[in-house]
Order: C-alpha cells, then sequence, then structure tokens
C-alpha cells in the first residue's frame, strides 16, 4: 500500500522502517528510533505512515516530532488513511513587521534603561499603541477575539512574556507544554530546560547584547517576597474581571508587613479594570476549605474503593480489545496471504477467473470488514488507555494532600492550573472565588 503511494507520487524509497510483533504505544522499537536518529541526520525528507497511530500512539511523541522537530528539520509527516499532510515548506518563514519590531525594540530598550514593565506598558496605552493582539486585527491578520475587559490594553504581563521571548533574537521555540501523560490529552507547561529551541531560523529584531542585558536585569529584579521565595499563588490568581494575573503587595511593617494580591490592571491605563484584591492568608485559607471538600467527596472510603476496582476493571476491559485486535491482525494478515494464493493457482491454471475473481472478492471484503474492526477496537483502545490514565493521575495527585493544615508552592503547582477572584460583594465581606484544578 504504502510502496504503491510513494510510486505514485513519484518519491523515492529511503528505507523501510518495520517493526514486528510492536504496537504504536511502544517508543522502545528500534526501528522507531532508527528513523528518528536519521531524520534527526536528515537522510530523508518524507516519513510515510499507513496511519498516524502506526508511527505511535503516545501523544507526547505526536507533539515533540510531528508537530515540533519534523518541521524544524525540514522533514514532511504524510498519513494516508488519514488523510494528514504536515509539509513544513506550507508553514512559510517569519518575517520582520518594522512598525511592531520599532515597538518590541523600544520595550527592550526602555527595560534596559531601567523603566518598569508597569510604567512602559502605560507608555505604551497613553500613546495609543495596539498590544499584539489588537494590532493583528487591525492589519486585518488571523487572531483570537480577546474574551475579556480591556483585552486590547498592553499589561504587565504582556511586557514581562516579551522580554524574555527567545524569537526576538531570531530563534524558533516548540515544545513551551506538553502532556502530563502520554496515556492523557491534559497538558501543563513545560520547563525552559525542556523546550525545544532552534537558533537562527530567522532575521532578529534586537541584538544579542541588548538580549542579554535585558536578561541579566529580570534575574536580578525576580524577588517576589523580601526573602526572594516566590509567591504562594505567584502566576496562579487571576482577576475575575478581566482576566489578567494578579500581583503580589505588600503593607508596610507599622501595618503587620501582610501580602495582599491585587488586579495588575489597575495601573496600566485610567480606564482599566477596577480589579480584585483579596490577602494571602485568607486566599491561602479558601482554597484550603474548598480543597478539604473535594477530597472528602473524592476519598471518602467507598469512593476511594471504587476508585481502587475502577482501574482493574478498565484494565480488563483494555486485555479484551487487545485480544481483540490481534485476532482482527491475525485473521487479516491469513486472508492477505489468501488472497496471494489465489492468484498463484491462477497462475498454475489450477482455478478459472470467474472463481478466482469471485473468491478474491469474498476475500476482499472480509478484509475489508477486519480492518474497519482493527480501526474500531484501536479507537476503543486508546480511549480506555485514555480513561485509565485519567483515573491514575487523579488517585495519585489527591492521595497525598488529605487534610493539609498549610498550603506549600509545590501542592499549589500540582493541584491548581488558575484561581479567578472577584471584587469583594459590596456590604458584605464575602469575596467571590473560582478555582480551576488540575484533576
Amino acid at each position: 500500500m504504502l510502496l504503491e503511494y510513494a510510486g505514485k507520487q513519484g518519491w523515492e524509497l529511503y528505507r523501510l522502517y518495520c517493526d514486528e510483533d510492536c504496537t504504536g504505544a511502544d517508543r522502545r522499537r528500534p526501528e522507531f528510533n532508527r528513523l528518528l536518529q536519521d531524520a534527526e541526520q536528515r537522510r530523508f525528507d518524507i516519513v510515510l505512515c499507513k496511519t498516524q497511530s502506526r508511527f505511535t500512539r503516545e501523544l507526547e511523541l505526536v507533539e515533540k516530532y510531528i508537530h515540533g522537530l519534523f518541521p524544524l528539520w525540514g522533514i514532511r509527516f504524510v498519513s494516508v488513511v488519514d488523510n494528514a499532510d504536515k509539509d513544513p515548506e506550507k508553514k512559510g518563514h517569519l518575517l520582520i513587521d518594522e512598525e511592531a519590531a520599532a515597538v518590541v525594540r523600544e520595550v527592550f530598550t526602555r527595560f534596559a534603561q531601567g523603566c518598569g514593565k508597569t510604567a512602559i506598558a502605560r507608555s505604551l496605552n497613553d500613546r495609543g499603541i495596539p498590544n499584539p493582539t489588537e494590532y493583528k486585527r487591525l492589519q486585518g491578520l488571523r487572531y483570537q477575539q480577546p474574551r475579556r475587559q480591556n483585552g486590547t490594553l498592553w499589561k504587565y504581563f504582556s511586557i514581562s512574556h516579551m522580554l524574555v521571548n527567545p524569537v526576538y533574537i531570531g530563534n524558533l521555540v516548540q515544545g513551551k507544554t506538553g502532556s502530563v501523560s502520554y496515556k492523557t490529552k491534559q497538558c501543563k507547561p513545560r520547563p525552559p530546560s525542556q523546550w525545544y529551541i532552534v537558533e537562527g531560523t530567522h532575521a532578529p529584531i534586537i541584538d544579542r547584547d541588548l538580549w542579554e542585558r535585558v536578561q541579566t536585569k529580570i534575574a536580578q529584579r525576580t524577588k517576589p517576597f523580601g526573602g526572594g521565595t516566590v509567591g504562594l499563588f505567584a502566576q496562579k490568581a487571576r482577576c475575575a474581571q478581566c482576566g489578567y494575573t494578579m500581583r503580589s503587595s505588600k503593607t508596610s511593617p507599622q501595618r503587620g508587613g501582610k501580602h495582599y494580591l491585587q488586579c495588575s490592571s489597575r495601573h496600566v491605563a485610567k480606564e482599566a479594570c477596577a480589579g480584585a484584591f483579596i490577602s494571602v492568608d485568607r486566599l491561602e485559607r479558601m482554597v484550603l476549605a474548598e480543597m478539604r471538600r473535594l477530597l472528602d467527596a473524592y476519598l471518602g472510603q467507598d469512593q476511594l474503593e471504587r476508585e481502587v476496582q475502577l482501574p482493574d476493571t478498565l484494565q480488563e476491559q483494555k486485555k479484551q480489545w487487545v485480544a481483540h485486535l490481534e485476532a482482527c491482525e491475525k485473521k487479516a494478515a491469513e486472508y492477505a496471504k489468501g488472497l496471494q494464493e489465489l492468484y498463484l493457482d491462477k497462475t498454475k491454471g489450477l482455478l478459472s477467473e470467474a472463481m478466482v475473481r469471485e473468491l478474491a472478492q469474498g476475500f476482499a471484503a472480509e478484509r475489508d470488514r477486519l480492518e474497519q474492526a482493527k480501526g474500531e477496537g484501536e479507537k476503543q483502545l486508546a480511549q480506555l488507555e485514555e480513561k485509565i490514565a485519567a483515573v491514575d493521575y487523579r488517585r495519585q495527585t489527591l492521595e497525598p494532600y488529605i487534610h493539609p493544615d498549610r498550603l506549600t508552592r509545590e501542592m499549589v503547582e500540582e493541584l491548581i492550573d488558575y484561581i479567578l477572584v472577584g471584587k469583594r460583594i459590596p456590604g458584605t465581606r464575602e469575596v467571590p472565588l473560582e478555582i480551576q484544578w488540575n484533576f
């Protein structure tokens, strides 16, 4: 099938990579790893597979290679049955927009000269300079319409993210997020050490010297609290009104030296969000209360017993589907062999052409039915693996944190995606809160 397809396209065969008796979920396949090594060395231009699942069933590897490294290496990925063709040549090249580049250079230069991020954002807003999203809209480019109030304003964190983006020195970065497990679609941010960076993919907007000076200044300024430690809810608490990350502040020692969180967009423009405000201590108490409620619900004795039994049930279903797939593959191989023997018998004169045609049609129909059954089996197996991973991940995530007295930064990172903090309800002490958990 693949040789015929390649021949029709006029492609020259470099090598066949085939791992017998191995599934697409096995990343230790010898030929699979040989293919990846040859791809990295640019020994061919195209990877051709029957289906993407034959290449790999792991979402992490799909992201890493098909959507990440293959385009960077100039490798085209083609999946015949899936009708998927990822051609790096069709993605174009990064070109400098001089109008936007001038703003980028101004941001870097002013920060290097000692200007703060909020002051830079306010200056750009006061002069009516659109932020990147609004600029794309004005230029008629593809963009995602901001859903938040003041979504077109420059913010503290839009300046902050710009100052550490390597794309401005000519580097391409991919893989900033990755799946929690290869069996689930849930993703989380990766540390910079795990990013895929290719240097010199396009012309730089700023020079290396300015970049290094800015990075040095950022490192010197990165002291969220007095002791240089990261705040408990740093990058996690967001204003429910405008959606932007809340910044920390601290009262004077005379007033107790307490830490507070407030909306980061309050100071970037005159008409910006009125914003949310809450003490770190109070937010911690509210999060702990909700955690205890959820933990009691998820890890009550009866529920825990069900959670323990559920993976066993799913594993049994998985075994049944694996056996079903193996049976389909074996039967399909038998029909394929039968077709070959029919044509051999025809050439030997043992069967008439009409009889061969009739038998071949029956064999082909049964083979197609098995291929469909096999495809459905692979789909069901993938869904089961995802369910098993989700259950295991939720239980493993929650069990270490039964009835905690205090939160730690590690707990917040592990359990919480983000927290939406609302403005205090007038006449009460109630602050609306919405927590988006990682489980």
